[in-house]
Formats: structure tokens, C-alpha cells, sequence
């Protein structure tokens, strides 16, 4: 069977985290092609995917290392040739073989244009995700309720979108530098175009490769740097799309029991 949809990773480093990844998908039932961009690996990341051994159909290509993040995304997408792009992070395992297909059956519904396994129903005004209203499938315990929910914004740890859609967007937006904030702008410019974003249950694990915060609490001045370029990327956002911010994915009936369930509690 021909496969409909590319698992788009982007990697550096962390060869132990991408081999548990890779053998993780070999279960899994829909199929899938692989386009990999190296972002300067010195670990023997690029070696693994030069000699790819697994009987995935891959495009792999290297650059510099160094180069933002987001830049290598959009050079990845392009590589794929496929009708739906999934990005996923190489430190994610898949834990439930139907994982993807679970994700391209929600595409799959009326009005669809996005859809992962962590996201959150509300962001503030500032941009910030409202915590009460994350929703996500790690498989230590699913919040999300089976099939799938919408949501405001979907997590880059797994995005999954038609590429026609990906190619109306522009891609992800560069402008956000290095990393962070281009999974939320995402999703907004899916929702400008009227179209859904769900968090699909779907439980996965997610190892955690150094793009968090608290990765770099051994070394703080990294921290402090991380964080400061969260900080700016949320400022970027909530100034690009203060015309849909506040933006809440729920009903008013929903939101009213969430209200009241918070306050019970």
C-alpha cells in the first residue's frame, strides 16, 4: 500500500533517542514514508540515517550545524512528496501501533486542518496556554478523551496536517528565530483558514531531548537563554495574532462546567 502521509523529523545529536524512536514505528500499522534533515550531528546521528537500515522509504539530507530549528523544518517538508506531513519528534516512542492512523482518521473528519497528541484548548491574551485546559495523550496518563478533542493550539512534539495546507500557510514562520514559538503560530493560521485543530488520543511517550527549560537547569546560563527566547517568541506571537487572542477552542457551555469545576475544586 502506498503511503499517504511523511514523518518529518528534524535532528542533532541524541543518537540513542532516535534509534528508540525509529525502532518504535516498526509496529506501526499505517504506512508512512521518513524525511529526516541533520542538523550538524557529531554523534553518529548522520551515520545512522546514511546507512539507514530500517525498511522505511527516506529522504535524508544534512546541513550546517547550528542553523535554527525552524529553518530545518521547512527544509524537511519539502523533501516529502506525500497527500500529509506528520512532524514528530525523534525523543517520542510510539506505545499503541494505530497511533497514526488514529491521527489521519481525525484529518480524516469534516473541517479538520490539524491534528497531534498534546495541545491546550485556551491561550491568553499573552499568548500563554492556559493550564487547566492542556489536553494530551503521553502514555503515562491520557487527558484527552477518546477519539480526539479540539483545541487552540497543537504541540510541535507531533503536528499532522495536509501539505496543500502547509504549502497555503507558507510553512512555518522563520521569523521566530531558533525554535520556539512556530507550533502555536501554526495552529493559529489553521484556524484563520476555518479549519480545526484536535488532540487525538493516541498515547505516546516522550523522552525529552534538551528542548525544554528545565533540560538546561545544569547549566544555567543556557537556561537563561532559553528562556529568553521563549519569552520573545511569546511576545512575536501574541503581537502577530492579537486579533484572534484570547482564543478558546471550547463552547460556552463547555467552558461554563470547566468554570465550575475549577471552582469545586
Amino acid at each position: 500500500m502506498d503511503a499517504r502521509v511523511t514523518l518529518v523529523m528534524v535532528v542533532f545529536d541524541g543518537l540513542a533517542l532516535t534509534r528508540a524512536c525509529l525502532e518504535s514505528l516498526r509496529t506501526t500499522t499505517a504506512p508512512f514514508r521518513l524525511a529526516v534533515v541533520d542538523n550538524g550531528s557529531t554523534d553518529g546521528t548522520a551515520e545512522l540515517f546514511e546507512r539507514f537500515a530500517y525498511p522505511y522509504p527516506l529522504a535524508f539530507e544534512r546541513r550546517p550545524a547550528g542553523g535554527p530549528v525552524i529553518a530545518a523544518l521547512n527544509h524537511a517538508w519539502r523533501l516529502a512528496d506525500t497527500e500529509i506531513l506528520c512532524f514528530l519528534h525523534n525523543d517520542t516512542e510510539a506505545v499503541e501501533p494505530a497511533w497514526l492512523a488514529r491521527l489521519l482518521a481525525a484529518l480524516d473528519t469534516s473541517g479538520a486542518g490539524l491534528a497531534g497528541l498534546y495541545g491546550a484548548k485556551r491561550l491568553r491574551r499573552d499568548g500563554r496556554a492556559v493550564g487547566r485546559t492542556i489536553v494530551h495523550s503521553l502514555a503515562e496518563g491520557p487527558t484527552v478523551r477518546a477519539p480526539w478533542e479540539e483545541v487552540a493550539f497543537v504541540d510541535s512534539v507531533c503536528m499532522c496536517l495536509p501539505r496543500a495546507l502547509m504549502e497555503e500557510i507558507g510553512g512555518f514562520d522563520e521569523g521566530y528565530g531558533f525554535y520556539h514559538g512556530h507550533d502555536r503560530d501554526l495552529s493559529l493560521a489553521v484556524r484563520e483558514r476555518g479549519r480545526r485543530c484536535l488532540v487525538v488520543h493516541a498515547p505516546f511517550v516522550h523522552r525529552g531531548g534538551g528542548t525544554r527549560a528545565r533540560d538546561f537547569a545544569r547549566d544555567p546560563a543556557r537556561e537563561r537563554a532559553d528562556l529568553g527566547l521563549r519569552d520573545a517568541s511569546l511576545a512575536r506571537f501574541a503581537a502577530k495574532w492579537r486579533h484572534r487572542l484570547p482564543c478558546d477552542a471550547r463552547s460556552r457551555g463547555a467552558r461554563l462546567r470547566d468554570w465550575l469545576r475549577a471552582g469545586l475544586a
